[in-house]
């Protein structure tokens, strides 16, 4: 049976007086990846931000309705950094600690409390290896992470994020900063790692919409304009404007 892992009801949010987001209710499935379409400045990114409270860290955000992880409120009953544990966030740009390899995947656990060397190595080298990247790098752990190439940067950054063991990634735009191949990896590596995480992920490539996720939400002007699965929303299509972006009519 599917489980909501992530339940968002009548969530709004405003920057100061600017609303970005309009009465979002959305639930997201458990081991699934849910892609989050849209032109720019719809919201997309601002909404996946507060799946782990990202905005909480802008002085003028003012949020109300309701986010529910695991069935309980994001808010009144999560601790923070035990729920930014749980929900990770990979960036659009990837942004690797200037420090090794190894201590880029060990900074997090170490954070929560692991010191001994055996378990670290065996986070360090399960890390990459679930981020496809170990045999890459194994000769080189303890060499500068800058080093690595922006493909590399970016499964680095995946298994850094992997390392506190979360239970939902969160994905704002991972490949639009790489080249062909290295999003073909990151979108192979997504297909895998949804058979043990739950997947959000913010994209302007609708092909890469279509070829990784199993349900599609398309945002426009900060609301929820419709959401379903992948294929309905690709090839049928409930809204007119729906149909309108994904034919290339605007966006």
């Amino acid at each position: 049976m599917e489980t909501n892992k992530i339940a968002v009801n009548k969530l709004n949010l405003f920057y100061g007086d600017f609303q970005a987001l309009h009465d979002i209710n959305i639930e997201i499935k458990e081991k699934e990846v849910t892609a989050l379409i849209g032109p720019s400045g719809c919201g997309k990114s601002t909404f996946i931000r507060t799946l782990n409270r990202m905005n909480d860290l802008i002085d003028i955000v003012k949020i109300d309705g309701t986010i529910q992880y695991d069935a309980m409120d994001i808010y009144k009953q999560w601790d923070l950094i035990e729920l930014r544990k749980k929900v990770g966030m990979v960036f659009q740009k990837p942004n690797p600690f200037p420090m090794s390899i190894y201590d880029n995947i060990a900074y997090g656990p170490r954070t929560h409390g692991i010191k001994s060397r055996q378990k670290l190595n065996n986070i360090v080298e399960n890390s990459l290896d679930q981020a496809s990247l170990l045999d890459e790098v194994k000769d080189r752990l303890h060499k500068p992470a800058l080093g690595l190439s922006g493909g590399q940067q970016q499964r680095l950054c995946i298994a850094r994020v992997l390392a506190v063991e979360p239970d939902v990634v969160l994905m704002d735009e991972p490949t639009s900063a790489l080249d062909p191949i290295s999003t073909s990896r990151i979108e192979d590596l997504i297909d895998e790692l949804k058979k043990s995480y739950t997947i959000v992920i913010v994209t302007h490539n609708m092909q890469q919409a279509g070829r990784i996720s199993d349900k599609t939400a398309f945002f426009l002007h900060g609301k929820i304009e419709e959401f379903g699965g992948t294929d309905q929303i690709f090839f049928n299509p409930v809204s007119s404007k729906t149909e309108a972006y994904i034919s290339g009519k605007f966006g």
